[in-house]
């Protein structure tokens, strides 16, 4: 009752401190998170070897990219669909190099990146939670809980990665498999939701971490060779192909605002 009482109060104080600054959980949101946590597998595919930049590079070009861009994002004080979905993108893709240059730059095992992840996540989601005495994205509405809310975000992608990786390779599932199965299980938590009335803040984070395995999956089987199991589309094709779609989307939603939360919205 008190987490409740708490939200209720955040709700109503937004206006005095900023703007809500994550979208409404619609079906465009979910649409583009699995298309940006692709994008995010790809596109650091497409700079580390068809640009030939390299792991340390890439992480190089992407980690400015992610900085300006989260300068913009809490500088504003309201969601900003292009800032917004532009950060999630930019994380997506950084998520991925921190598994990437453990991997393939260290020799760490995809055991041990996924348990170390696991570990982040959970500490994160602790320390949010005894900061804010609630996870809820209906209420990032100051700068510190949009820290929060970001850093959480980073180890959501890393984890993912490390963990579709794990399920796709080491235990030869392939990608196709391993995207129904990724699949599947995001069904089971929005049945649990649904029909059993399931925590919403508990399904939207487990169902948040699952989409980045089956983005990955996705992407990997578009990208990869068909005797390694993909269809062979390469990563550029792949990369340009999500983010004309993404930034179709984007568009929409900036003109539509289809997808602003109730504190959003102008008074009357």
């Amino acid at each position: 009752m008190t987490v409740l009482t708490n939200e209720r109060r955040d709700r109503a104080t937004a206006a005095a401190t900023m703007l809500n600054k994550v979208p409404a959980l619609t079906i465009f949101f979910w649409v583009i998170k699995v298309m940006g946590t692709t994008v995010g597998e790809t596109a650091a595919d497409y700079l580390n070897d068809t640009l030939g930049l390299g792991l340390n590079n890439t992480s190089l070009v992407v980690g400015v990219a992610l900085i300006g861009a989260l300068a913009f994002q809490f500088r504003s004080r309201r969601y900003i669909p292009a800032i917004y979905w532009l950060c999630v993108v930019l994380i997506s893709i950084a998520g991925t190099l921190m598994t990437d240059n453990l991997v393939d730059g260290h020799g760490v095992s995809l055991v041990v990146t996924t348990a170390g992840f696991t570990t982040a996540l959970a500490l994160t989601f602790l320390g949010w939670y005894l900061s804010e005495r609630s996870l809820s994205i209906h209420t990032i509405v100051t700068s510190k809980r949009e820290a929060w809310y970001w850093l959480t975000i980073l180890f959501t992608f890393a984890l993912g990665t490390s963990a579709g990786d794990l399920v796709s390779e080491k235990l030869s599932l392939g990608y196709w498999k391993s995207g129904l199965m990724f699949a599947a299980l995001i069904g089971l938590v929005a049945v649990a939701y649904f029909v059993f009335k399931a925590s919403e803040i508990l399904a939207f984070w487990i169902a948040y971490i699952l989409t980045r395995p089956l983005g990955a999956s996705l992407g990997d089987y578009l990208l990869q060779k068909p005797k390694d199991g993909g269809l062979g589309l390469g990563t550029g094709v792949t990369t340009f192909a999500f983010l004309a779609v993404i930034i179709s989307l984007v568009t929409y939603l900036t003109v539509t605002h289809r997808d602003l939360t109730v504190s959003d919205e102008e008074p009357a």
